[in-house]
């Protein structure tokens, strides 16, 4: 007799793997009809706050040691820089 039980059924008991590649369908369908959510910056930031306090709260969070901090520090400063040099170019060009 076939177990009736439903550990074996549904969306949650799938590997990680294909949960991952339905749920991008459905993401990249919802976005070609124009129904996907789009967070604007102010929305993004709230978002992760959020999950930053709930990974902390749940001991998920990585901790930078110094070290860490000061390179990652460094590639965003190096980014910021970057994209503002390229967006004085833009407006210089159109000027």
């Amino acid at each position: 007799m076939a177990n009736k039980g439903t550990d074996n059924r549904g969306f949650g008991s799938m590997d990680e793997k294909k949960q991952r590649e339905i749920a991008s369908k459905g993401g990249k369908a919802a976005h070609e009809q124009g129904k996907a959510h789009e967070f604007d910056s102010e929305e993004a930031r709230k978002a992760g706050q959020k999950g930053g306090k709930a990974a902390h709260e749940s001991g998920n969070a990585h901790e930078f040691d110094s070290q860490e901090a000061r390179e990652a520090g460094r590639k965003g400063g190096q980014q910021s820089q970057n994209q503002n040099q390229s967006r004085n170019q833009n407006q210089n060009r159109n000027s």
